[in-house]
């Protein structure tokens, strides 16, 4: 997978999370192991992200 279409997915799973967070966040009754794996998880691709973008292999 070309580098460029990896971030774009890496992007993509990162935005769901977010979604996926901020509906947890809006149900009281959410889980906080769950909420706290979803913050990790997001947190790891963020910094995937970061790092393929600082890649001096990636375009611009």
């Amino acid at each position: 997978m070309p580098l460029e279409n990896h971030l774009m997915e890496l992007e993509r799973k990162h935005r769901a999370l977010e979604r996926e967070i901020q509906d947890a966040l809006n149900h009281p009754s959410s889980d906080d192991t769950k909420l706290a794996e979803l913050k990790r998880r997001k947190l790891q691709l963020k910094d995937q992200i970061t790092r393929l973008k600082g890649s001096p292999t990636t375009l611009h």
